[in-house]
């Protein structure tokens, strides 16, 4: 016990290396199942760094590879959110629609209130360029068409909307239209907005629209192309800023989403009902930077030590100080009979932060050590086996000698009678 915990408070959490030198010692314990991977201060506390002000009715920040909530306040009260509406309008439509294909723009979507880009009933546009007239411009004729194209109407649209909703967890979330024009039952909160924006970010086609400053595209009914410059404002006015969407309207105010990349490390940042959105957004998204940076725990192709596993795929997290020391990483093999395995993989490694799973990394099989293992495992077999053979002959020949020796002490006796 004293070997462990001096081991235990030498080894700090730095990777697959530090982890299974745990877990060769947790598997010698003879744990079943998971094997739970002790870190060497698991004992010891992190405070998190305190964040900046703001003047959000609701606010949070969001790291897009990990997807972890870095901040949140009031992050989980349902709000009006005006045309940030249009971030699940532009990630339904790429996933529904082909990009290529051509809408044609209906009197209900030409003469829809609100911000616009000018389409006319009738008007022919790919849904690409209709896309970028969205997000940039915020046009609600866009998004009026857009909706009756992929969705067959609006209602149909809002359908595809709310599913994608309950399918990525955005429990207080309800979508009735396309554009965010203030309607009842129409509402999202700060943390399924970070939550929405971080999945909609790992489509290359919307991280490529968000960010665009300025897109031209044909227009029929002029001898000029349009021309649309992007609302947001962070795009010119923060580093690194790539996206993502600006909105407004009387009942909902202000209400922003910002992303910006640094040094590898996407972050989100989304405040509603905000006055002062352009000064806040720089501050969250600074905090954020500044103490949660990325982490690399696994890697690809690492093997793990006195296992003849490697991992199938790497894991970073953003961690405040004192956070990375509080991992905890345990083993949950597969068993060999089932389909996973013969596949090729022999697990998962499960990452957990304060008792919270944060990550999971598929293991598979490492085929020269495996079929070492195997090898050395046949030999130990077969040595058990001829050892197990030799006692018993040796065994056997024991007591023959001792029923001999008795048959001639007994003819012995007899000869004495």
């Amino acid at each position: 016990m004293r070997a462990i915990t001096g081991l235990m408070r030498s080894i700090r959490s730095k990777g697959i290396a530090a982890a299974t030198a745990l877990l060769a010692l947790s598997s010698f314990a003879g744990s079943a199942g998971a094997v739970r991977l002790e870190t060497a201060f698991a004992a010891e506390t992190a405070e998190l760094p305190a964040p900046p002000g703001n003047h959000a009715a609701a606010a949070a920040l969001a790291d897009v590879t990990s997807g972890r909530i870095l901040f949140s306040e009031r992050g989980d009260e349902p709000m009006k959110i005006a045309s940030l509406t249009k971030i699940m309008t532009a990630i339904v439509a790429i996933e529904h629609g082909g990009l290529d294909e051509t809408i044609r723009v209906s009197a209900k979507a030409a003469g829809k209130e609100g911000s616009s880009i000018y389409l006319k009933a009738g008007e022919k546009m790919t849904l690409r360029n209709a896309l970028y007239g969205l997000m940039l411009r915020s046009g609600n004729d866009a998004a009026t068409a857009i909706a009756e194209h992929v969705g067959g109407s609006v209602e149909g649209f809002a359908f595809l909307m709310n599913r994608k909703a309950e399918e990525l967890g955005l429990a207080n979330s309800h979508f009735m239209n396309p554009h965010g024009l203030d309607e009842q039952g129409h509402y999202s909160s700060a943390n399924d907005l970070a939550k929405l924006t971080v999945y909609a970010l790992h489509n290359p086609e919307f991280r490529q629209i968000v960010k665009t400053r300025v897109k031209t595209a044909p227009n029929p009914n002029d001898s000029w192309d349009y021309k649309w410059v992007n609302k947001n404002k962070m795009l010119t006015m923060y580093e690194g800023a790539d996206g993502v969407k600006t909105g407004y309207t009387k009942q909902a105010l202000r209400t922003l989403v910002t992303s910006a990349t640094r040094g590898g490390q996407q972050l989100v940042a989304v405040t509603l009902n905000d006055r002062d959105d352009w000064a806040d957004h720089r501050r969250l998204l600074d905090y954020g930077f500044a103490h949660f940076p990325l982490s690399t725990v696994a890697k690809p192709g690492e093997p793990l030590r006195d296992f003849p596993y490697e991992t199938k795929a790497g894991f970073v997290y953003p961690f405040a100080k004192g956070e990375r020391e509080l991992l905890e990483i345990k083993l949950a093999p597969l068993k060999e009979e089932t389909v996973q395995y013969r596949l090729g993989y022999r697990g998962q490694l499960k990452f957990y932060l304060r008792d919270r799973l944060i990550g999971t990394v598929p293991l598979v099989a490492d085929p020269e050590k495996e079929q070492l293992l195997r090898a050395k495992e046949d030999a130990r077999s077969a040595e058990s086996q001829t050892l197990s053979a030799g006692d018993h002959r040796k065994a056997f020949g024991t007591s023959l000698r001792s029923a001999i020796r008795a048959l001639l002490l007994q003819g012995e006796a007899n000869a004495t009678w």
